[in-house]
């Protein structure tokens, strides 16, 4: 435990390390109160309002990251002086566990409820001047092995719907902690994202009894959008791609969940991610800002029809230049890709 109360989980590739016998000697103040839920009855979609999260860390200097192992110098989040991959309950969480604190039902057309959930934090290395895209394929087995451990805890707690693994990477996406991390959120709701893919393959599986994603799956690599490729996952730019630059990783074999993915599945998984991003920093030969999403099954429905999938895309369309989010794609949700797939495909492959 934190010293506030907050959990940590440590992971390892090997067992032995004494992580528990280092203690969070911090005073911290107090959690902050679940914060509230309004509905947009026009969109049908669940908005999440969380005033505490004004005054979170921002681009703090290297030697102040909370990220980091603590010290006898200085205590941080992680109270190890050193560790593979750690996971902690968020200091400024957009869902928390319900404390009893009232939140009014709002109206008819204004619902509203406390934001029941839970939001982590991943570490993915205790080494504040590396990447993801440095880890080592061992490394990123241990990160796919904490997903899951934390996929299924998150899945258990009382109210949440879905659980949403990702990652943010660099300022230009918004970027606060510069420690190579990730987060996970325990959704108290189904994600409009996930509910329409759902509806397309519930649609689809009733029109042509065949499974969508596997279609999809099936149907690229066949093409020429194919970026990556082993034996258990294929990377693949999507024919209708909405970022400049946008990936798509499945597993061959359709699963609902990170937890459901096999050893072999796990160990395959590194290789062929750190391949994408790889190939990602080397299009313009300089770091590129994305977003990495675990698409997974949520917790109580969907389930037969959900297939587990990576999704990494970039805001960057050229050295300098940033796809922004602009009159069309925020307003209307209508975007306009200013490289196409192939093209973007191309450049992928041609990187390295």
């Amino acid at each position: 435990m934190l010293a506030d109360g907050r959990e940590i989980h440590y992971f390892d590739a090997e067992p032995g390390a004494d992580h528990a016998s280092h203690v969070d000697g911090r005073v911290l103040p107090e959690r902050p109160p679940t914060g509230e839920m309004r509905f947009d009855v026009l969109r049908r979609e669940w908005v999440a309002v969380a005033s505490h999260r004004q005054s979170r860390t921002f681009l703090p200097p290297a030697a102040e990251c909370p990220l980091c192992p603590s010290t006898p110098e200085r205590a941080t989040e992680i109270p190890a002086p050193d560790y593979e991959v750690a996971v902690f309950e968020n200091l400024f969480p957009s869902f928390v566990a319900f404390d009893g604190h009232a939140v009014g039902e709002g109206t008819e057309l204004s619902p509203a409820r406390p934001a029941v959930g839970r939001c982590e934090v991943v570490c993915f290395t205790s080494d504040h001047g590396t990447s993801f895209a440095q880890l080592t394929p061992q490394r990123v087995r241990t990160v796919v092995d904490a997903w899951a451990d934390r996929t299924t805890a998150l899945s258990e707690l009382d109210g949440v719907e879905q659980v949403f693994c990702f990652e943010n990477r660099g300022e230009e996406i918004g970027v606060t902690l510069h420690h190579p991390h990730g987060q996970i959120y325990g959704y108290p709701f189904v994600t409009p994202e996930t509910r329409r893919m759902l509806a397309s393959a519930e649609e689809h599986r009733l029109r042509t009894g065949g499974d969508l994603f596997a279609d999809v799956l099936a149907g690229e690599r066949k093409g020429e959008r194919v970026v990556v490729q082993n034996e258990h996952w294929t990377g693949f730019v999507p024919v209708a791609a909405r970022w400049p630059f946008e990936i798509h990783l499945y597993p061959h074999r359709r699963v609902p969940d990170v937890p459901a993915l096999s050893d072999e599945e796990r160990d395959a998984f590194g290789p062929a991610y750190l391949e994408v991003l790889r190939r990602l920093d080397a299009v313009f030969g300089l770091p590129m800002p994305y977003i990495a999403a675990w698409h997974q099954a949520p917790v109580r429905t969907g389930r037969d029809l959900a297939y587990a999938h990576l999704r990494v895309h970039s805001t960057r369309r050229a050295p300098g230049k940033l796809k922004y989010l602009a009159g069309s794609e925020s307003a209307m949700g209508v975007f306009i890709n200013d490289v196409p797939p192939e093209k973007a495909a191309a450049m992928l492959r041609e990187a390295l």
